[in-house]
């Protein structure tokens, strides 16, 4: 079973393209069977596990075997990466649906399926990895898919430059975790998850030289690790991939903000729990970043009018709640959120598709607005998927947000408390933002020129579907697993998929901690119904009063025109020198150039001795004949 489940994709991804000859349609049927059947498979394999404790590693075959290093092709499951399938594949099919509706006018739909399911395996290899190589292989495979999906539309500049970003920010991260795998194989001998945190127990306190710096070595691999994590999931300095990566079809959107690239930092961390857990610095530094991340993003989201970026700045600030909950060691609860944010975040990442779709590929949400009415069925799948992503009190977000805010408090450390602190804020900002992209996008009036309102018009049920289906675990999921997942007897479930040298208490909670996330979520309902719809003059007000930080925040904390300034112009600049005076005026005009000119001279004048007369023949030989006799006589 753990072989199909795992390898029904890839066949899904070669069969899908394979058969483009014989329509459209077989491909789309071909790679979402497929699919569907794998995540049927997850379900059973996620059920057996829980119930019957069947758990185990399934070699498929010998990979390398060289001095020290051995290394397989495995299927691990344990609980952890149990319930990553369950999330992968289920996700994944659903969008395979979808993407039959959403890009059924698309010329290219074979190759577009095919991507999802090839995106699909290369997550699934990633999650069900027992060692840092084939960890890494699906690392880079999802990388390359995202590349291809992103650039999709590749006549598209914009599409093509967005592809490039992704994959160059994601190289930078990624030359972070080959580093970190290096340190591991290098010390430890091997790169097996379970030798090497056997092998981490015992150096908790050695020390190395790194960069002409004594450090501790957990240290050091955690950090590596970590960087790699931040390029992947989109952390702060990392995180300028993310919106331009809108530019891909909406189902891509879905997919890999939802379910699979971006949450394989945060698999990362809580794989290597126990390596982080013996380092504190290491999980500090995780928790900061994870902050900053949350707060960062959800400020930009304030202020964009693209409805898909809206989502995406989302994304990126729901990543940072799940590493600052790994930084106070609560990875349960990291997983949690991971597990319920991919329902309501892929529901209004396909939601946004069909509110597009409504509007002929308009996404600027300040040209829709009063369409609740024409598209009835997309307005209450975006409310709950809204509900749910704000934490609003007994949906999926509630359960595992606020748990996120508990297990900083209980932590009971400097950093708990200022996690605690962002978290409750940033909630705040989420809802704001959440509500506003709902209210201008359905209520308020009509402000779209170009398209009638009688022309808008629902998805058809081949998008609806996947979406009421997304809708039910954006409700439920939360209060089914909670108890399993981050409940008093957790470690019945996880087992030793996570390591924890100390266990967060749930103790006792303060009243103000209960209601103060919740308060401030459902009053944020009205604020933003106001602000937005009611009485806009307030907030252009405010805008004008303070347009620089509009600005400021509009423009992304400028970290695309300082990344341009500090590493883009230089580094054209200095490869403009390398080609021009190094490369032309060097390399090839004293090589290739210099030699085929010096070649062609005397071809040039060799030719003129091939006159066809008999004398010019008889003097070459004669020329010939004394310079060889000369030779002879001298040696």
């Amino acid at each position: 079973m753990p072989y199909l489940l795992i390898f029904f994709p890839l066949l899904g991804s070669i069969l899908g393209y394979s058969v483009k000859f014989l329509g459209d349609r077989y491909s789309e049927i071909i790679t979402t069977t497929l699919v569907v059947i794998s995540a049927i498979l997850s379900c059973i394999i996620f059920y057996n596990g829980v119930v019957h404790d069947l758990y185990g590693n399934y070699k498929i075959l010998d990979w390398i075997s060289s001095g020290n290093l051995k290394v397989n092709w495995s299927i691990n499951i344990d609980p952890l990466s149990s319930i990553m399938l369950v999330v992968v594949t289920s996700i994944s099919s659903l969008v395979h649906i979808y993407s039959i509706g959403y890009m059924s006018h698309d010329p290219n739909k074979p190759r577009f399926m095919s991507y999802l399911s090839l995106f699909t395996f290369s997550m699934l290899m990633l999650v069900v990895s027992d060692n840092f190589l084939q960890l890494f292989f699906g690392w880079e495979g999802v990388g390359l898919c995202s590349y291809l999906l992103i650039g999709f539309w590749y006549k598209k500049e914009s599409a093509n430059n967005a592809a490039i970003k992704a994959f160059l920010v994601n190289r930078v991260g990624d030359f972070g975790l080959a580093i970190g795998i290096f340190l591991i194989f290098y010390y430890f001998g091997t790169v097996n998850y379970s030798e090497v945190f056997i092998k981490a127990a015992a150096s908790i306190d050695k020390e190395i030289s790194f960069l002409g710096f004594n450090t501790n070595l957990i240290t050091i691999i955690c950090l590596s690790l970590f960087i790699g994590a931040m390029g992947k999931s989109a952390q702060f300095l990392f995180h300028t991939w993310l919106p331009d990566a809108m530019e891909g079809p909406t189902p891509v959107s879905a997919l890999i903000h939802a379910a699979t690239m971006v949450t394989a930092g945060v698999f990362l961390v809580v794989r290597c729990s126990p390596l982080f857990e013996y380092s504190e610095v290491a999980l500090n530094f995780v928790a900061i970043i994870g902050m900053i991340t949350a707060v960062f993003a959800a400020s930009v989201a304030i202020v964009q009018n693209d409805i898909k970026k809206i989502i995406a700045y989302s994304t990126c600030s729901q990543l940072g709640y799940m590493f600052f909950a790994a930084g106070v060691g609560a990875y349960h609860v990291a997983i949690f959120h991971l597990f319920t944010h991919a329902f309501f975040k892929a529901l209004l990442f396909l939601g946004s598709g069909s509110v597009i779709h409504a509007f002929k590929d308009e996404q600027d949400i300040r040209l829709m607005g009063g369409v609740w009415k024409k598209l009835p069925y997309t307005w209450i799948l975006m409310l709950i998927g809204t509900l749910a992503l704000t934490g609003f009190p007994f949906l999926s977000g509630f359960y595992s947000k606020d748990a996120i805010i508990e297990f900083a408090y209980f932590k009971g450390t400097s950093i708990g408390y200022y996690a605690m602190a962002v978290g409750i804020f940033t909630a705040f900002l989420t809802a704001i933002y959440s509500w506003r992209l709902f209210f201008i996008t359905f209520h308020g009036n009509y402000n779209n020129k170009n398209i009638a309102i009688e022309k808008t018009h629902e998805s058809p049920l081949i998008m609806l579907l996947p979406l009421i289906i997304l809708a039910l675990g954006a409700v439920f999921a939360g209060y089914l697993f909670k108890d399993m997942l981050i409940g008093y007897n957790y470690l019945d479930f996880w087992k030793n998929s996570i390591f924890f040298v100390k266990k967060i208490e749930h103790l006792h909670l303060p009243l103000w901690l209960l209601l103060v996330t919740p308060v401030l979520v459902v009053a944020a309902v009205p604020i933003t119904y106001y602000l937005y719809i009611k009485d806009t003059s307030i907030l252009s007000g405010l805008k004008k009063f303070n347009e620089p930080l509009h600005n400021f925040l509009l423009n992304k904390w400028y970290f695309d025109e300082l990344y341009e300034f500090l590493f883009i112009k230089p580094l054209k600049v200095i490869g403009y020198i390398l080609w021009k005076k190094g490369d032309q005026n060097i390399i090839d005009r004293y090589g290739p150039d210099g030699f085929s000119k010096v070649i062609k001279f005397f071809s040039n004048k060799a030719v003129k001795f091939q006159s066809g007369f008999i004398y010019d023949y008889a003097f070459v030989m004669l020329l010939g004949l004394s310079f060889l006799l000369t030779y002879l006589i001298i040696n």
